[in-house]
C-alpha cells in the first residue's frame, strides 16, 4: 500500500476503545516502523468516561511516531448502535467532510457484535471511493471468517501490539477474551495461512478492490 518514505492517509474506525488496536494494531505499527509517512485519522464512536481516557492514551501510544495523527472520540451508547443509526449516519456524513483517506480500516460486515456491523454498514454507505479493509476481532461468539487480505507482521511488532493493549486497557483485563495469547495466537494462525516471513500477520476482508 505504501513504500518507505511514501505518504499513506488512513482512516481508522472503531466502535469501541481497543477495537482498532485489536483488529489492525500491528498493521499500523508495522507501517510506521517501515518508514511510511502515516497520516492517521483515528475514530472511536463509543468512548465515555474512563474508557475515553483509555482510548486516547492507547491511540497516542500506537501513533506516537506517525507523521500526523488526529484522534476523535464520540459518545454513542455502547451496545445500541442499531437503535442510534440515524444519529450515527449523520455523524458519518460529517466525518466524510473531514477525511479523504487512501485506506479505511473498519469492522467486518459479518461481525457478530451489532455495533461492529452497524459501523461497517455506515462506512460502506458513506465512503464509496476508498479502499476499505475490514478487520477481525476474536470473541466468544466464534464469528471469525475467511479473510482474503493478509498483512504480515514481525514477531516483535505482534508482541508490541499485545503489550500496548494490556498496558492501556486495564478495564478489559478481567475479560477472558482479552488476553495476549489470544491476540498472538490469531496472528500466528493468519501468518501460517499466508506464509508470512516471521510467521505472523493480521488479516482483513476486502469486498471490492480496483487494481490499476
Amino acid at each position: 500500500l505504501a513504500a518507505t518514505g511514501e505518504r499513506l492517509s488512513v482512516l481508522c474506525i472503531g466502535a469501541h476503545p481497543d477495537d482498532i488496536e485489536i483488529g489492525a494494531g500491528a498493521t499500523i505499527l508495522g507501517w510506521i516502523e517501515r518508514g511510511v509517512r502515516l497520516d492517521v485519522h483515528w475514530v472511536v464512536l463509543s468512548a465515555c468516561g474512563a474508557r475515553a481516557e483509555e482510548a486516547r492514551a492507547s491511540a497516542t501510544g500506537f501513533l506516537g511516531n506517525s507523521a500526523r495523527a488526529v484522534i476523535e472520540l464520540a459518545t454513542f451508547k455502547d451496545g445500541y448502535f442499531p437503535h442510534q443509526a440515524a444519529e450515527i449516519k449523520l455523524w458519518f456524513e460529517e466525518l466524510k467532510k473531514r477525511s479523504s483517506p487512501d485506506v479505511i480500516l473498519c469492522h467486518w460486515r459479518l461481525d457478530a457484535h451489532q455495533d461492529h456491523r452497524q459501523v461497517s454498514e455506515l462506512t460502506w454507505n458513506t465512503f464509496r471511493d476508498n479502499v476499505v479493509l475490514e478487520y477481525e476481532i476474536p470473541k466468544w461468539d466464534g464469528d471469525l471468517g475467511q479473510p482474503n487480505v493478509y498483512l504480515p507482521a514481525s514477531a516483535a511488532t505482534i508482541e508490541r501490539k499485545a503489550r500496548l493493549l494490556e498496558h492501556h486497557f486495564g478495564s478489559q483485563r478481567s475479560k477472558d477474551w482479552f488476553d495476549s495469547a489470544v491476540f498472538m495466537g490469531l496472528a500466528r494462525l493468519r501468518g501460517m495461512e499466508c506464509r508470512a516471513p516471521d510467521g505472523f500477520a493480521e488479516a482483513f476482508h476486502a469486498r471490492k478492490l480496483a487494481v490499476q
